[in-house]
């Protein structure tokens, strides 16, 4: 695996490109600290799938028991203030 030094990968974005293609990773540090890694669209996309997201709505949906999201009717009690 390749490490370059934020500096230089920022004047050598395309070498780490053309590595990226070649089938290596290029790891990026700063002050000697891996910070970013470069990888191929494939690889990215098995790390973070770009499946829409559910919403919680949907979720709550699928539950599989059920949900009971009647509203209670009965009349608010009484209180003194």
């Amino acid at each position: 695996m390749k490490q370059m030094q934020l500096r230089e990968a920022k004047a050598k974005l395309s070498e780490a490109v053309d590595t990226v293609l070649a089938g290596e990773p290029v790891t990026i540090t700063r002050h000697g600290t891996p910070v970013a890694m470069i990888v191929s669209i494939e690889e990215g996309r098995k790390l973070h799938s770009e499946a829409p997201r559910r919403s919680v709505v949907d979720v709550l949906l699928e539950y599989p028991g059920g949900l009971d999201l009647e509203r209670d009717h009965t009349p608010p009690r009484e209180i003194d203030l």
